[in-house]
């Protein structure tokens, strides 16, 4: 997670939410711009 993080943080993606762990996976969510906010998640 913490490469795609970087990965898209570094094209421009502003993350609402660094990835966190949550127990059996990790979530991070961003802002589509337009008024959206989609949350990503990978399984550990």
């Amino acid at each position: 997670m913490n490469a795609e993080y970087a990965r898209l943080s570094a094209q421009g993606v502003r993350f609402t939410q660094a990835p966190v762990d949550v127990g059996a996976a990790w979530l991070a969510v961003f802002d589509d711009t337009c008024g959206n906010l989609i949350q990503i998640a990978a399984e550990k």
